[in-house]
């Protein structure tokens, strides 16, 4: 039996019940994940210190493939300390719309957010320039943007559908296009894969107006946060989406992967059995394909679809069940799809 070592960072609010789920449905699959935890919640994080974050580090070098769950942001943002310490430069968000669950939005949703993780806006906090005015400085950088370019391709081609970048290349001619410049380089390399570009603002209305017409988008740091989130929204929940951050070597290689749910801690709901698991177990499923494992990635990811498709949810999407409840019923699904073949 293969055996698969993945690295599991603990976090706060409703971390340990969304590991319980992912543990349970590691015991329906016909290999082993052999899963090297380390405690990054709140009071471990005050009690140790950036010696947290060491460990944390060797162990995610160590293994290459990394499970974590929401961590509450106090006197640092874990998520922000763990992307500048391992170097993750593209973030990949899928969204599609989920068949059961009701929402304002009526149209069938299914893309892929594939966003630079560095620079934008985000690198620098600012500063006051007098009492009046403020400025921050926005960086967009070459490689980054050829990482989710050619990773945003790449994807494309599994799936058959289009890549569209977007930004506001109109406007930020320097920043936004660097990026889009290099694109377009790189969308040479793939001439049998449908591309164009799209202005952000122009994006978002006609995600809502025609989403058929996208399916994977590449864009820089704060546009794909936005973006994805916005996205998730439209599919019914924020807690509903997976993310998964990639690191690259020289030749473009994945050297690391760390996958998560994209929604928060829950501290309300922590503790009580009503967590709900999807977006964890998403997120397991994008793991299995990158360690290699489809069948089971594709088994485990229609268990869950189908369990939420046929009334089998969690109290905030409209069902009865608790997370043990729903998580057994898409243990059940997945066994069941593996054995099918």
């Amino acid at each position: 039996m293969a055996t698969y070592p993945i690295v599991e960072l603990l976090g706060d609010g409703i971390s340990s019940e969304l590991s319980a789920s992912v543990h349970t449905i590691a015991e329906a699959l016909p290999f082993d994940l052999e899963f090297k935890q380390v405690d990054l919640s709140d009071g471990n994080r005050e009690k140790r210190g950036m010696a947290l974050f060491d460990e944390a580090e060797a162990c995610m070098r160590e293994v290459g493939v990394t499970l974590k769950y929401p961590t509450a942001t106090t006197r640092e943002s874990p998520n922000r300390i763990l992307r500048a310490r391992m170097q993750f430069a593209v973030i990949h968000r899928p969204v599609c719309t989920i068949p059961g669950i009701q929402t304002n939005f009526t149209k069938t949703i299914d893309i892929d957010v594939i966003r630079i993780a560095t620079g934008g806006t985000y690198e620098d906090v600012g500063r006051r320039i007098g009492p009046d005015t403020a400025v921050s400085l926005r960086v967009i950088e070459r490689f980054p943007s050829r990482y989710a370019a050619r990773f945003g391709f790449k994807l494309a081609q599994l799936r058959g559908t289009n890549v569209c970048s977007t930004s506001k290349y109109t406007i930020q001619q320097a920043t936004d296009g660097l990026f889009e410049e290099e694109v377009g380089i790189v969308a040479q390399d793939y001439p049998a894969t449908p591309y164009r570009r799209e202005l952000f603002d122009a994006l978002l209305a006609g995600i809502i107006m025609h989403p058929e017409r996208y399916g994977v988008i590449v864009c820089p740091n704060e546009y794909g946060d936005f973006l994805s989130d916005a996205a998730c929204g439209l599919i019914g929940s924020v807690g509903l989406g997976d993310s998964a951050s990639y690191t690259f070597g020289d030749r473009g290689v994945i050297t690391q992967a760390m996958f998560d749910p994209s929604g928060g801690t829950a501290p309300d709901i922590a503790g009580q059995n009503l967590a709900n698991p999807t977006a964890a177990l998403l997120a397991m499923a994008n793991l299995l394909r990158h360690i290699g494992e489809p069948d089971a990635r594709r088994a485990l990811r229609n268990g869950i679809l189908s369990s939420i498709a046929d009334g089998a949810r969690t109290r905030d999407i409209g069902g009865e069940l608790s997370t043990t409840e729903f998580t057994e019923e898409v243990a059940r699904r997945t066994k069941e799809g593996l054995a099918a073949g």
